[in-house]
């Protein structure tokens, strides 16, 4: 819902759109569009925009790999970027840039930007896709609704952009971690629910107590520093009884209605079981004080057999486990349920929906920076941010795109310099882009991930285990798309709500709330364990969960109609 500002920077904005007006003249005559200035359409004059985004970028390299430089050459433009470093994913940043009203050019806020829509910081996009972005208004195509911000104020504030258009997922990077050497020992058994893994996690480490260096060897390890509790600790609890990923909400695909996730019986048993595994040794002392560095250190060292993470968070760690042939403690994913009753929603499809980078009113050329958008949305900037530079990074062969075998070599082992070297997955987020198993006009893949490739590049023992268990791919044991309808609200997470409504303030302390509960339910002794949990839960209740979770009901629902025209109210 869109606010009105208050009355000092409403003043202040009529005092600069008319000193902007007089200094542009007639510059919607020009055809600049809403928003913009007079430059050149295709102008490649140097400029420089400012960029902020809210995750952390640890191999950004200035735009001095390759890929940078090449985009600097097409277009002109050099982007001045400042990420999260944070485990706080632009919650404390941007905040504070909404009360300054000092921003960059361009902006990825993540889960923030409601804040900046109501401190009147986002331009509308709308005309200034639909006059200078023909690659964004293609990519989009008839899914354009989907990226209004509500019913009652449908402005374009950004395009998304952490997710495909299209997208088909080929393999699988959730579920359950294992590494190889654990489930090869043991003749590679079943692994479908949350008994099957603790045996096995039990049996090995009870053979192997200490690694072959003599470091104590680390049964289960957690991140909960920061969001990222929500990622190995809390939001395991959803995966594993069935529920496709709405963040902190589970929403009844009947009645639309949503709930805190936490509220679910059959997830209480989930955290049951981690408060036994941990009264029992079998989850690492120090899952919740440890930063999440020391946890990746601790994956790193090849010693943490089993993990709850999602694989790009601790991708880092295990490209060093690649980089020093350590492949057997490396990790296959296992769609791991609560029980057999239980079934997997990982790869449940939500349609067109994430979280995307948007243009702020600090941005002087807001036209060129459009138009920067849209040409890495061409297919000559999609194929250059995912696969590189021709010659360099990938070769035509008949027509066909492929990666040199010493390429390769260099991105499974050594990822990390790959990376700040090429460029190769650092400009994803900065615009819009077709998702895996999409075909460019040459028939040949938009994006490095399709089937062949994926197979073709997994380690020795990797393909190892997947033969032992029947599959080409990890994706090969979940459950897929064909098993679920498309939900029809996309991801819960990405909806972004009024930033100036009691909801933010209940919503918070329902998180503090639940940030001590949960890693205090599964550290206390087990005849505890019921007591802390359901007071976590009427405390919840006392914060106003209940009518907050109404309030995002009514929410969830317009987008609904939004979207798809229905009246479900």
């Amino acid at each position: 819902m869109k606010q009105k500002a208050p009355k000092t920077l409403a003043m202040l904005l009529l005092a600069s759109t008319m000193l902007f007006t007089a200094a542009c003249g007639n510059t919607n005559e020009a055809g600049t569009g809403s928003g913009g200035t007079a430059s050149e359409s295709d102008s490649k004059e140097p400029i420089t925009f400012t960029f902020f985004g809210a995750d952390a970028s640890p191999n950004w390299n200035k735009m001095q790999d390759a890929i940078g430089k090449k985009i600097i050459e097409e277009t002109g433009v050099t982007i001045n970027a400042e990420y999260d470093v944070s485990s706080g994913g632009g919650d404390d940043k941007i905040p504070l840039m909404a009360a300054s009203g000092d921003y960059p050019d361009l902006i990825y806020p993540k889960g923030n930007l409601s804040k900046l829509v109501d401190a009147g910081a986002m331009i509308d996009l709308t005309d200034l896709i639909e006059e200078h972005a023909p690659n964004l208004k293609k990519i989009y195509g008839d899914q354009m609704n989907r990226l209004k911000y509500s019913n009652e104020d449908q402005s374009i504030y950004w395009i998304p952009t952490n997710a495909g258009v299209g997208e088909t997922l080929f393999d699988a990077g959730g579920g359950f971690s294992l590494q190889h050497q654990v489930v090869k020992e043991l003749g590679y058994p079943e692994i479908n629910t949350l008994e099957d893994f603790e045996n096995v996690i039990r049996e090995y480490y009870e053979k192997h107590p200490t690694t072959e260096d003599g470091q104590p060897t680390i049964p289960i390890s957690l991140s909960a520093d920061g969001w990222r509790i929500m990622i190995t600790v809390t939001n395991p609890a959803f995966g594993v009884t069935g529920a496709p990923d709405d963040g902190e909400y589970y929403i009844n695909p009947e009645t639309y209605e949503a709930m805190l996730h936490y509220k679910r019986p059959e997830e209480k048993e989930f955290f049951r079981w981690l408060n036994r595994l941990y009264n029992e040794g079998l989850i690492d002392k120090d899952s919740f004080i440890q930063k999440d560095d020391q946890y990746k250190a601790k994956i790193a060292s090849g010693r943490v057999l089993g993990l709850l993470d999602q694989g790009w968070g601790y991708s880092d760690a295990e490209n060093a486990l690649k980089s020093a042939g350590k492949y057997e403690q490396t990790y296959g994913h296992y769609p791991v349920s609560l029980d057999e009753s239980f079934k997997r929603a990982d790869f449940q499809s939500i349609g067109l929906d994430a979280y995307g980078i948007g243009i702020t009113t600090s941005c002087e050329d807001p036209v060129r920076a459009i138009k920067f958008l849209d040409w890495l949305a061409s297919d000559e900037g999609q194929v250059l941010r995912n696969w590189g530079i021709e010659g360099e990074h990938y070769v035509i062969e008949d027509g066909v795109r492929k990666i040199p075998a010493e390429v390769q070599e260099r991105k499974n082992n050594d990822n990390t310099n790959f990376t700040k070297d090429s460029g190769v997955g650092l400009y994803t987020i900065f615009s819009a882009h077709y998702g895996d198993g999409i075909k460019d006009p040459s028939d040949n893949y938009y994006t490095t991930n399709f089937p062949e490739e994926i197979i073709k590049n997994y380690n020795e023992a990797e393909k190892e285990t997947l033969a032992a268990y029947g599959v080409d791919t990890w994706k090969g044991l979940f459950p897929t798309e064909e098993d679920f309808p498309v939900k029809e609200w996309g991801a819960a997470y990405n909806m972004p709500v009024p930033s100036n409504t009691d909801y933010n303030v209940t919503f918070q302390k329902t998180q503090d709330i639940i940030r001590k509960s949960i890693p205090e339910a599964i550290v206390a002794t087990q005849d505890q364990f019921d007591t802390i949990y359901d007071k976590m839960l009427a405390d919840l209740d006392k914060a106003g969960a209940v009518e907050m979770e109404q309030q995002y009901t009514v929410w969830l629902k317009d987008r609904i109609s939004l979207w798809t025209g229905k009246d479900v109210q």
